[in-house]
């Protein structure tokens, strides 16, 4: 008998329970992340209603509760969820249009990306507070300059994610399509969009990320209605459940869209044959 047989032959069965330790947990229901933030809840209300700790600077739940119930009673809440939500849409539309075309333009030429590529990475750097004062002489105090400031928060993710998905394709994989002589829209197509899909909705999730935090900064200035808007309010007049009542309607408003640019790309990514942490 061969070593290779001796080997194989005297190889233990494979237990269970040796498997990965996150591959045990991948029939848990996604809404397990409740827990956390449910139970951090819960005993903060019993702590300030135990006197344990001061309610006063950040209020117990059942106020902010309270506050969410008051203001959509009134039809405040709705207005201004819609307001920045549509603030942060239009803004992400126009930053996701501009960011695809320069970074694809970025990826497919050396020439563009020697050219522009320097000079986005330096505007990168510059905090999105300094781009208030001048969208404000450019656009005016209104809607134009809110959206133009989200839409920078939004391009520039998606500009590198693209150029460094194209950049980053295998380079086998093309001359695979070049073999099979496919056309240049079959080679996009079959090829190049599947490569550079998954890298491409990661930056779309990150310019998403960054437009619900650039509205905050859009709506400080001088708008009337929009969560920002909540946030600026409650701080002038004294009212901290107002102020979390605002972050945690971002959160969630934040994760839901998340959410959905992933239901929505995850049927075009079943190809993918990934770790997935365990799963």
């Amino acid at each position: 008998m061969s070593n290779l047989e001796l080997s194989t032959s005297e190889a233990p069965a494979r237990d269970p329970a040796d498997r990965p330790r996150a591959a045990r947990f991948r029939h848990l229901p996604d809404g397990l992340g409740l827990v956390l933030p449910l139970v951090l809840a819960i005993l903060w209300e019993v702590l300030v209603r135990q006197g344990l700790v001061s309610g006063r600077l950040l209020p117990p739940p059942s106020r902010i509760a309270a506050t969410l119930v008051e203001l959509a009673q009134g039809g405040e809440l709705l207005r201004h969820m819609l307001a920045t939500s549509a603030r942060v849409f239009t803004g992400f539309a126009l930053g996701v249009l501009a960011g695809t075309m320069l970074g694809a333009l970025g990826g497919y030429s050396t020439l563009t990306r020697r050219l522009v590529d320097p000079t986005l990475q330096g505007l990168r750097a510059v905090p999105s507070i300094a781009w208030v004062p001048l969208f404000i002489l450019w656009f005016g105090i209104f809607e134009a300059s809110k959206v133009a400031l989200i839409a920078v928060g939004v391009f520039f993710p998606v500009y590198l994610g693209i150029m460094g998905a194209i950049l980053g394709i295998d380079r086998k994989i093309v001359e695979v399509g070049r073999v099979f002589r496919l056309p240049p829209f079959g080679l996009v197509r079959r090829i190049l969009l599947p490569a550079i899909l998954p890298s491409f909705v990661l930056a779309l999730r990150g310019g998403l990320g960054l437009g619900w935090m650039f509205v905050v900064a859009a709506e400080f200035m001088g708008a009337s209605e929009g969560l920002g808007y909540l946030l600026v309010d409650g701080q002038q007049l004294g009212k901290p459940d107002q102020i979390v009542a605002a972050i945690l309607l971002f959160a969630v408003l934040g994760k839901i869209t998340d959410g959905l640019v992933s239901a929505l790309f995850a049927p075009l990514l079943r190809w993918q044959d990934v770790y997935a942490g365990g799963r």
